[in-house]
């Protein structure tokens, strides 16, 4: 593949990015790889990787960027048992269609969660041949199955997580102070990773508020302590315990001093943030329309723009979509009531865009969304093979144009239902193509055999096929 322009770890460079057996087997300089000349011919990393040989020529146009394929932590997939809210086959083709390459699916709202070895079992029988791109699975800590996560663990899944607060499906209740603190030990003895979605529900049940259509009422319910609360306990957890630790989808500015101070002191913490809280904001939220409900909540302007200030900083290492669909009738349109409302944002195909739309109005450069949004979530997963346009990875790649700009159509997504914030958005940045160790899957044909592999810790594959 040739490109004028090509995010490499040495920045944008021009370059011919050669595949072989679905690997990236040589990046060239374009003067090298015309000339065959493999003394000239230097990769990413500066090391000499030798001329590419010969083969299908791919030509990026002039205003597209070869970025590496995204890798999406948080997407809550619902197969089985929820499959009328999301399936694997929907999934991923929004997913590949988002410039998406590789997702980790969370272990609830499917029933069974993935709490257990046999329900994991399940859900890759579910997925088995209907994944246009790569999936991994997380494992889940609920109360009272501390037994069943070594037997999770060695089966590969690539972390645990966990709840503080009501996850809103009765198969996957929260753990207490005290589960936290034994999944934690128990995580930290198997070297596992701990992924905590962080509030504390003593916060939330003391702000609660009655049923309403008011944006702000539901936003006053799930207050920013909530978020320092919960985050500062599992801080406190995983400095005892030393258990490597992930904090979810951080909605609240008021967590990075607790972030930036245990990253100081050595502690080994990474957290996430998803493209609506670096998008949205509280002002501009009609009361009743709950298409925005998300738990933790979106929140004020400013508070926005200091989570992209954390991002750029490092105190928030990745961008993640934290998908979560459920059918329009559970969103409770008609009579708006937030309290009442599933809360999730389905919005995988749209994340790049969006964080791209929001991002370059900040001087933030396609390095900067391609660090957040595949480099460093495949390294806090635990993927080698995937993040990054570097010799040996997967040839997982996708075609950006950044400058085209388009509105947002709900009938263009791919994932099962259309219901979204962003309906008439305009945003900047369009997936053109988008490849899978090296064979195109979007564009895709519809009788096109899906290609997407199930990824167990820390690189192997089962085949999906």
């Amino acid at each position: 593949m040739r490109a004028d322009r090509v995010v490499t770890v040495d920045g944008l460079v021009p370059a011919v990015v050669a595949v072989t057996n679905g690997k990236i087997s040589a990046i060239l300089r374009p003067d090298a790889a015309m000339n065959g000349d493999a003394a000239a011919a230097r990769g990413a990393s500066g090391g000499e990787y030798g001329a590419a040989g010969a083969g299908t020529v791919v030509q990026l146009a002039a205003d597209e960027v070869l970025l590496p394929g995204l890798v999406d932590t948080h997407v809550h997939v619902n197969e089985p048992g929820r499959t009328q809210w999301e399936g694997f086959a929907t999934a991923t083709a929004a997913a590949a269609a988002g410039g998406v390459t590789t997702i980790a699916d969370m272990p609830l709202n499917c029933v069974p969660p993935t709490t257990a070895v046999t329900a994991l079992r399940l859900k890759q029988t579910a997925a088995a041949g209907q994944c246009r791109i790569d999936v991994a699975f997380w494992g889940g800590a609920v109360p009272g199955n501390e037994p069943d996560r070594p037997a999770l663990h060695e089966a590969g899944v690539l972390g645990f997580k966990c709840f503080t607060v009501d996850s809103g499906v009765p198969e996957f209740p929260p753990l207490g102070d005290a589960g936290l603190e034994r999944a934690a030990a128990q995580l930290a003895a198997l070297g596992g990773l701990l992924l905590v979605h962080a509030e504390d529900p003593r916060w939330i049940t003391q702000a609660a508020r009655p049923g309403s259509q008011a944006y702000a009422d539901f936003l006053s319910s799930r207050p920013d302590q909530a978020e320092t609360a919960a985050v500062a306990r599992a801080l406190e957890i995983a400095r005892h315990t030393g258990v490597r630790l992930h904090i979810l989808h951080v909605s609240s500015a008021e967590v990075l001093p607790l972030l930036a101070a245990a990253r100081a002191e050595g502690l080994a913490v990474t957290a996430e943030t998803c493209p609506h809280y670096l998008a949205l904001a509280a002002e501009d939220i009609p009361d009743g329309a709950t298409q925005f409900k998300c738990c933790p909540p979106i929140r004020v302007r400013a508070n926005r723009d200091q989570l992209w200030e954390g991002l750029r900083a490092g105190i928030i290492d990745s961008v993640v979509s934290d998908h979560s669909p459920c059918p329009p009738a559970l969103k409770r349109l008609a009579e708006g009531d937030f309290a009442a409302a599933w809360g999730g944002i389905a919005s995988v195909q749209l994340a790049l865009s969006v964080v791209w739309t929001f991002g370059r109005e900040r001087g933030v450069s396609l390095v900067d969304v391609a660090r957040w949004m595949s480099a460093s979530p495949a390294s806090i997963a635990g993927l080698p093979d995937k993040g990054g346009i570097e010799v040996g990875r997967d040839a997982d790649l996708v075609a950006f144009a950044p400058a085209e700009r388009f509105t947002v159509d709900p009938a263009i997504l791919a994932h099962r239902h259309k219901l979204t914030p962003y309906a008439g958005a305009r945003l900047a940045g369009a997936v053109r193509r988008t490849w899978l160790r090296g064979r195109e899957v979007y564009p895709a044909a519809a009788d096109t055999r899906p290609a997407g592999r199930l990824l167990v810790r820390p690189r192997l594959a089962a085949g999906a096929q």
